[in-house]
């Protein structure tokens, strides 16, 4: 599974929201959304993609990394495949 960090997302973004930001920029829809909150300055998303590899987000990610969207420069990057062994 390929996973995206979004961050710096306004709080109250719905789920909805996020998709359709994506979507519009060419991304596929994400399979699971967990919310980051961190201390709350700068709340972020982790995305995941179940039939999406990792080369093919890195190829996405320049479209929307360090975009204007609701007030906010997002920080958007893969988060590097883990081993979960």
């Amino acid at each position: 599974m390929a996973e995206l960090w979004v961050g710096n997302i306004e709080d109250d973004t719905s789920d909805e929201e996020i998709k359709s930001f994506l979507c519009r920029y060419g991304f596929p829809p994400f399979d699971s959304i967990q919310r980051v909150e961190g201390t709350g300055e700068r709340p972020a998303v982790v995305l995941g993609f179940n039939d999406v590899g990792a080369h093919v987000l890195q190829n996405l990610q320049p479209r929307v990394h360090n975009m204007f969207w609701k007030n906010r420069t997002l920080t958007v990057q893969v988060v590097p495949e883990r081993d979960e062994s």
